[in-house]
């Protein structure tokens, strides 16, 4: 499998997590914003932009979350009971509408160059209370439980943590608010097979 990858994307890091977890190899190509390899892999991204995983036979994925599930299906991360299944798929459809939005859009805008002019101070206060507000409601989900769906880590967990692993040091969230989170972020990192973002 070949994997079109931004190394700095919680997006594509979710896949690269995934696939370290389930100790899969993929030839990953890394493509940054503005890379030669950006501009060149476009014909191949189904949606124009990155993650993509090109399978064995030529056939393309694209989008996060469908790649989780693609590579997931039929593993431990995704359970088999239905309702934990659909408590798992309601937090993935949650981090893409209300999570990543928020929290991968501030770190974004104080990140790269070129999204300098749209951080105005405004906005970035704007993101900043909305931000805490969507981590308040991870924070409430795991008091109490080590996992967000179900008794085991599942693709809930690592498609949330890819952004919200970053949200203090690029996104400037107030991360000791949140000691459920932070436990949650440990149990994650503790899994075998774990890599990190920038691994």
């Amino acid at each position: 499998m070949r994997l079109y990858s931004m190394p700095s994307s919680g997006n594509s890091y979710k896949v690269r997590l995934l696939l370290a977890l389930l100790g899969q190899g993929a030839e990953v190509v890394d493509c940054e914003y503005g890379s030669a390899n950006l501009a060149q892999a476009k014909s191949v991204l189904p949606y124009g932009k990155v993650p993509a995983l090109v399978l064995d036979d030529g056939r393309t994925l694209g989008e996060s979350d469908a790649i989780l599930w693609y590579l997931g299906e039929g593993t431990d991360f995704i359970p088999t009971d239905a309702i934990s299944r659909a408590q798992m798929l309601g937090w993935m459809f949650w981090e893409q509408y209300n999570h990543e939005p928020v929290i991968a859009v501030r770190a974004a805008l104080l990140t790269y160059p070129d999204r300098a002019a749209q951080a105005t101070p405004e906005r970035l206060a704007d993101l900043l209370d909305r931000g805490h507000g969507v981590l308040q409601v991870i924070e409430d989900r795991l008091s109490g439980r080590n996992w967000l769906a179900g008794d085991h880590a599942t693709l809930a967990d690592i498609c949330l943590y890819g952004y919200t692993h970053t949200a203090g040091e690029r996104g400037g969230f107030d991360m000791a608010r949140f000691p459920a989170i932070n436990r949650w972020l440990d149990r994650l990192a503790g899994l075998p097979g774990y890599v990190g973002i920038d691994d």
